[in-house]
């Protein structure tokens, strides 16, 4: 097959995915709960939290930088910390193990009414499970971004956001980025409407 049609390709299957989560019964009606969810937590005072393992950290990490930095337009900062620092991550996992990672943070700083974002391709991952069972004990709502039929997390997590058809995670972390994205939108229209009275 020439470079091209490979290019292609790879095109049309990513707009496949898409098309079949805006078709998926549970598609976006549950990115809009997210929303809504994001957005009771930041007017209630509380802090958004997410998690993930390679891709889906680096996702996690872009997730918070929108909230403490800038999405459309100026506003003020909102509080969203990703489980990513280096320190934390390999202290942890060397005194207590991998599966603990993410788990020993939402222990340390996850309070009632926060909100974990749970990021897994699979909806398998250890210490992504282990995470949200320790915030489901502090009464965090859980969201779920994750593919393959959602894994063990599927029944874990408060707001699954599951992927259909794709099988590659590079495939599911495509959605996971818009969903990400539009999340946030969603939630500033709703608490910043002024960025976005000129239709922006």
């Amino acid at each position: 097959m020439p470079p091209t049609d490979v290019v292609a390709a790879s095109f049309r299957d990513s707009l496949a995915t898409l098309q079949a989560f805006l078709t998926a019964p549970d598609g976006l009606p549950s990115v809009q709960r997210f929303a809504d969810a994001a957005a009771s937590c930041l007017k209630a005072g509380g802090q958004l939290f997410a998690c993930g393992n390679g891709g889906s950290m680096c996702d996690a990490m872009h997730f918070a930088e929108e909230w403490t930095g800038r999405f459309r337009g100026d506003r003020r900062a909102l509080p969203a910390v990703a489980f990513s620092d280096p320190s934390q991550l390999t202290c942890i996992a060397n005194d207590f193990g991998y599966d603990e990672v993410f788990a020993r943070q939402v222990s340390a700083l996850g309070r009632k009414g926060d909100l974990l974002v749970a990021i897994s391709t699979s909806g398998n991952s250890p210490n992504i499970l282990r995470a949200c069972q320790v915030a489901r004990e502090k009464g965090l709502v859980i969201v779920g971004l994750l593919g393959k039929g959602g894994g063990k997390m599927l029944d874990k997590v408060d707001i699954p956001v599951v992927v259909p058809l794709a099988t590659t995670s590079d495939r599911i972390q495509e959605i996971h980025i818009k969903v990400l994205h539009i999340a946030i939108e969603a939630v500033e229209r709703r608490m910043f409407p002024e960025n976005y009275a000129k239709g922006g």
